[in-house]
């Protein structure tokens, strides 16, 4: 923050997050700032409070990481709130009786942040004791930056082409650096296609509307396919697929989607794409077969 005293009289200016605010105000009897004073410290700690930083989100993601390889529902490092909510493959459910409760040895993990939804994503993959491939969005209260909803798409033995092994094996081939300033995609151009990627199958022509590239490769499980369009479909159901829940990552070029696969069923699902050089380069998704019980 940086306060400038201007030539106009009883005048003043704070410049805080880039923005200038100009202030007037009165001296009282002993040169105190009367009139104004209360205004500009109360928006300068709504402020400081209000920041929501990639950083605090990375490091809540990787304390979220943490907790899962322990398989401890103790969430107070993250912070969590007093009353946060856990939904597990589209399901409302306790902590204590969700994925969280396990000690997985995480083989691959990766996590995005998204400041103006105040959520992070994190994908990662576990062999032992139990094979799984995860996706989770973590959302965050804005105010103190507590976490307030921790959502999940978690894949196990028997979801859609279900191989931890060689997900992990397509994962690590990848390549996720963060993207230059002048490289990196709009937030807009990241939504719309990922939206356009999952009305494909209500939408014969959304498939048009993606930039796709070349190369472009989509990991479906056991799956590996090059290049993203093979297999793709042209409409065909009338229902979209819903519940779409959003982080969206410019500075790796990020979006991802957890949703409910309605078009083909009740299924709960999470895509994610890259976009490199304004073109998709990677397709992330992690489908169950059907909704849990």
């Amino acid at each position: 923050m940086d306060l400038t005293v201007l030539d106009v009289p009883n005048t003043f200016t704070i410049t805080y997050s880039g923005t200038n605010l100009k202030m007037r105000f009165a001296v009282g009897s002993c040169g105190q700032w009367v009139y104004g004073a209360s205004f500009v410290v109360g928006f300068i700690s709504q402020g400081i409070a209000a920041e929501c930083t990639r950083q605090g989100l990375l490091d809540a993601a990787a304390k979220y990481v943490a907790a899962q390889e322990k398989g401890t529902v103790d969430l107070s490092s993250l912070p969590a709130a007093a009353n946060v909510a856990y939904k597990e493959n589209n399901v409302d459910k306790s902590i204590k009786s969700g994925i969280l409760s396990q000690a997985l040895k995480i083989e691959y993990q990766r996590s995005t942040a998204d400041t103006v939804a105040c959520a992070s994503y994190t994908e990662f993959v576990a062999l032992t004791p139990k094979p799984y491939v995860v996706g989770t969005q973590i959302r965050h209260n804005t105010s103190d930056m507590s976490v307030v909803l921790i959502d999940t798409i978690a894949a196990t033995t028997g979801a859609l082409r279900f191989d931890a092994s060689k997900t992990l094996q397509y994962f690590k081939a990848e390549s996720w650096p963060a993207l230059a300033v002048e490289k990196q995609p709009s937030r807009e151009l990241l939504r719309q296609t990922i939206d356009a990627y999952l009305d494909m199958w209500t939408n014969s022509t959304a498939i048009d509307a993606i930039p796709w590239g070349t190369p472009c490769e989509r990991v479906e499980g056991a799956a590996h396919v090059s290049p993203c369009t093979g297999g793709a479909p042209r409409g065909g159901s009338k229902t979209p697929n819903s519940m779409r829940r959003y982080v969206i990552d410019e500075v790796f070029g990020s979006a991802d989607v957890l949703c409910s696969f309605t078009a083909v069923g009740n299924i709960p699902d999470s895509h994610e794409v890259r976009i490199e050089g304004g073109k998709v380069r990677y397709v992330h998704t992690i489908t169950l077969s059907s909704q849990p019980k």
